[in-house]
């Protein structure tokens, strides 16, 4: 009986990038991936044994480590912010590139008081272990998005995002102050399931792993 594959990918930043890679591994949606006006989230394939799922970058690192998907593509600031031990990122997929950093007000003099910041985040964990190492209480005020407007409006002296171009920084008066780390999307597969299915999954990672392998030669 064939290994029933599921393959999770992130919407978002990362997708354009990935479509082409998974392609040249052989990895096609069926057509209604692409339709725009569809609400489906789980998708067929030219491969009958592999099914993709579509869902929100966060997730992917979730539905993977506990196995409900098999294998995916998530950048390694989701990586990082879960620390799931169930999850194994054997290839730097080299797509996706960003940074997480820490961006205040132009100017802004926001000095740690009495060790403690206030910072607004999507990545509360992986904020509070940078800080932790400075010495720095950092209280994180949690947000999914409009990340720029937390010091405009007082909710935190400080964010700490992901950044590309820095564009949005600077268009809502924010500058770069730190680097907390590159980003780079990761292929990433639940560690069971890759000894269980050793037929299908440990091939897969193989043929990313070479696809990588010669973009980064190119």
């Amino acid at each position: 009986m064939t290994e029933q594959i599921i393959f999770a990918i992130p919407k978002g930043r990362i997708l354009d990038e990935a479509l082409p890679l998974m392609k040249s591994a052989g990895i096609e949606p069926e057509s209604s991936f692409f339709d725009d006006s569809s609400r489906a989230l789980l998708f067929a394939t030219n491969n009958p044994a592999m099914n993709i799922i579509r869902v929100r970058a966060f997730d992917v690192a979730t539905f993977v480590a506990h196995g409900a998907a098999h294998i995916g593509i998530v950048g390694s600031d989701v990586i990082d912010e879960f620390d799931y031990s169930e999850l194994y990122a054997p290839v730097d997929l080299g797509i996706g590139r960003c940074r997480i950093s820490v961006a205040m007000p132009s100017g802004a003099d926001d000095i740690a008081m009495g060790g403690h910041i206030r910072v607004a985040t999507k990545y509360p964990a992986t904020t509070s272990r940078y800080y932790q190492a400075k010495g720095i209480q950092a209280e994180c005020v949690k947000l999914n998005g409009a990340m720029e407007l937390a010091p405009m409006l007082g909710l935190s002296g400080r964010i700490v995002d992901l950044v590309s171009s820095g564009k949005t920084l600077a268009e809502n008066g924010l500058v770069e102050t730190e680097v907390i780390s590159q980003v780079s999307a990761r292929l990433i597969v639940n560690r069971a399931a890759y000894k269980m299915m050793n037929g299908t999954l440990p091939a897969l990672v193989e043929r990313f792993r070479l696809l990588s392998g010669e973009r980064a030669a190119a």
